[in-house]
């Protein structure tokens, strides 16, 4: 999915530059999780408290959408620390 097709898919449950909703269905909820990964640098490590700190910007509701994210594996955790898994990555 090009960075043009997933801002229009992502761009209904946006407002204002945070989330509105979380989609139901999984094509569109996958495009919103994956907008998410992309706040998360490759290869760096991340504390729960910073995760937690970066999704609070676009929702609430942190802890389901930091769920989301390592259920769908494109975060993973280990002893407290979390790094990119997946998602769409940018190649310059």
């Amino acid at each position: 999915m090009g960075s043009m097709d997933l801002a229009k898919t992502i761009e209904p449950y946006f407002r204002g530059g945070r989330l509105t909703l979380l989609p139901r269905r999984r094509p569109a909820r996958m495009a919103v999780l994956d907008f998410l990964a992309g706040q998360f640098e490759p290869g760096r490590h991340y504390t729960e408290l910073q995760v937690n700190e970066t999704l609070a910007r676009f929702h609430p509701d942190y802890c389901a959408l930091r769920r989301y994210l390592v259920d769908e594996e494109i975060m993973d955790r280990r002893d407290g620390v979390y790094w990119r898994a997946g998602g769409t990555f940018v190649v310059e």
